[in-house]
This record gives structure tokens, sequence and C-alpha cells, in this order.
């Protein structure tokens, strides 16, 4: 097993590099940093991510410089999780002509990332060894510092035409850039903005997170977009649209073949998971988060599906989310309070309407009580 630095790089060809971030670590108050994509296409710089810390951000410029030349730059935002953007402001560093670009629907969290976690934390607050979820929030999003998120330049996605793109079979929305050379997509299954980056003239598609596990952990997730997601990448891999993936958190560059096997499993993962947790809420579909996610744990570890970056807090965020999939639902905002499906009931019968009277027939009660 090869072992990573914060900042080390892997040497994808002269003009494109991943520059290597590092996990989350509680303990050590150590935040995660995303793994970051430096290319370069034509005379024009493409970073794709920022990661966090001003270690990684030195590393980003050794790296930029190791593609010279370039005379403008292009800032790609996969999604809004501090992890990813905290550097952003380097752009106004570059020293050239920058765009840089956002998801909208990110905007929120970036503006109030505390605001975020506690939402997160809310729930599962019943369910794991946490503090107050505001005080446990403010305590996470302090690991992440400076946080710098925005540029001079910045700018949403969205205020772009959205355009339809093909490659291969497969359709997806989003953006080009480059003259198509690169190729933002939208997938917004990690979290509610997220994109994915493809860059047509090295063969790279970038998943960032939306391979981190087969199971999202965010409460803005979609776990359906997650699995579609790496559904349509396997297909572009198996066409020859792509040839290499790389990611926010597993250390590596996946070839060819590889990558099909390696999305293939975490569909299988996903599967079989939701396969245990449906064994796991019993016959009547009803369950204290507390106990599910310590079993689901438990059964995390055997599949092997616990994805990158893992930890007791991510894991037990997506025990929750697996309940709401399964269509269960919080019978109070009590602490640990039982989460179970809507009882079906069949709806009430109308009550039988009298007969209508028969043509020219008056009514008998209403003569009879003039008379």
């Amino acid at each position: 097993m090869t072992v990573t630095a914060l900042g080390d790089r892997i040497e994808i060809d002269d003009r494109t590099v991943l520059v290597l971030g590092q996990e989350l670590d509680l303990e050590h108050d150590q935040p995660d940093v995303a793994n970051a994509l430096v290319h370069r296409v034509g005379d024009t710089l493409v970073l794709v991510d920022t990661g966090v810390t001003p270690a990684f951000r030195a590393a980003l410029r050794e790296a930029t410089d190791r593609v010279r030349p370039w005379s403008r730059a292009l800032v790609l935002t996969t999604h809004g999780h501090p992890d990813h953007v905290a550097n952003n402001d380097l752009a106004d560093e570059l020293g050239v002509p920058v765009e840089h670009y956002v998801p909208a629907l990110d905007l929120d969290q970036m503006l109030a990332p505390a605001s975020y976690w506690v939402r997160a934390l809310e729930r599962i607050a019943g369910a794991a060894a946490l503090p107050a979820p505001a005080l446990a929030a403010d305590e996470l999003v302090s690991l992440f510092h400076p946080m710098r998120p925005f540029g001079a330049t910045t700018r949403t996605y969205e205020e772009r035409p959205l355009e339809r793109i093909r490659i291969g079979s497969l359709r997806f929305t989003g953006w080009t850039f480059a003259d198509g050379a690169v190729r933002v997509l939208r997938s917004q299954g990690h979290c509610a903005g997220h994109v994915i980056v493809h860059l047509r003239n090295c063969g790279v598609l970038h998943l960032s997170d939306e391979g981190n596990g087969p199971c999202g952990a965010m409460a803005d997730a979609d776990q359906l977009k997650i699995q579609t997601t790496l559904g349509a990448v396997a297909r572009l891999f198996e066409e020859g649209g792509a040839s290499l993936l790389t990611d926010g958190h597993t250390f590596a560059v996946r070839r060819g073949a590889e990558v099909v096997r390696y999305l293939d499993t975490l569909l299988e993962q996903a599967t079989a998971l939701q396969a245990a947790a449906l064994g796991l809420t019993g016959e009547n579909r009803r369950v204290r988060p507390s106990s599910f996610t310590a079993r689901y744990g438990e059964t995390v570890a055997e599949l092997g599906g616990g994805g990158a970056n893992p930890n007791s807090m991510f894991n037990t965020m997506v025990a929750v989310n697996q309940l709401r999939e399964l269509g269960l639902r919080p019978e109070s905002d009590g602490f640990d309070a039982p989460w179970s499906r809507p009882v079906l009931k069949n709806p009430q019968p109308d009550p039988p309407r009298p007969a209508a009277a028969a043509p020219g027939s008056q009514p008998t009660s209403t003569l009879r009580g003039a008379r």
C-alpha cells in the first residue's frame, strides 16, 4: 500500500497533475482535503477544486507551475463542501485573466457552512455520540481555515446557458469550456449542486465526491442521482469516452477496465446495503436510529462498503439516509425517536347517496311539512 502525504502529486501527463489531499481525522483536529486536478489545454490553465490549508495551496501553486506555459485560467468548483473550496481565492493570485465557477445550488452552504452542517448533524443527534449539533458543526467547520470560497471573478455555472452535451451514446446537460475540451456535467448526487468534470484531451473524468461510497451521507444527497451517475460513467469508460478516472478522496488514478469494475462494485454494494437494511428494520419496519446504526455499521464493514474517507460520523449519516431511502420517517422530533413507514389505510367509503327522485315527482317530506 502506497502511503501518501498532503500535496503529493500523481503526474498523469506533461499537462495534467492530480494533487493529493488527506483524510479527515477528527481526533487530531485534521481537516480532510479534497484532491485537486491541474490541467492545461492550449494556453488555459484548468484547476478543478482548490482544497483547504495553506500547505495544500502551496502544493497547488507548484502544480500549476509544472504545467506551464499558460496565459489564462479556468477554476472549476465541483461542489460547495469546505474541503473543496477553502482556497478558491487562489484564482485572484494567478496573475492572468481568470474565470471561476461554482454551483448555484451550493451557494447557501458556501456562505454559511456551519448552518449546513447543523442541518446534517441534527438528523443524527439520537444515533451518534456527538455534542449538540450547533456546537459540533462549529467545531467541524473551524478545522477548515482559512475559508475563502470566493474570488473576485466568481460566478455560478447557472449564469451560463445550459447545454446538451453528448459523449458517445451518452447524453448529459452542463457547460463546456475551451472549445469543448472541458466539460462540466451536472450530477447532483453527493450534494445539491455537485458536478463532475470531463477533460477530453487527456481522457480524464473527475468524479469528485460522487464516488465517495455506494450511498451518500449528506442531508441533501440524492441516492438515485449518485447511482445513476456511477452507471453513466461506467458506460462512458466502456465506450472509450474516457480512459482515466480521478476523484476527490481516493488517492489514485484508475484506468480503463479497472474503472468499470470499481464502479460496478460500488453499485453492487449499494444494492447489498439496501437489502441488508431491509432485514435490519424487521418485519414491522420500525426501528430506532441508534440501534439500526450500530447494526448497519457492522454490515458496512462486512461488505467493505464504507467508501472513501470513512469515519463514524459519516457512517451514521449514511445509515440515517438509508432509513429515509427505505421510506421510513421519524415518528416525532424526540431524541432517538423511532422511524417507521406511514400506516397504509384504505380511505373510508363515502356515505351512500340518497336515491334520485323520479322525473316529475315531488319530495314528500318537504311537501308534507308545508301542508
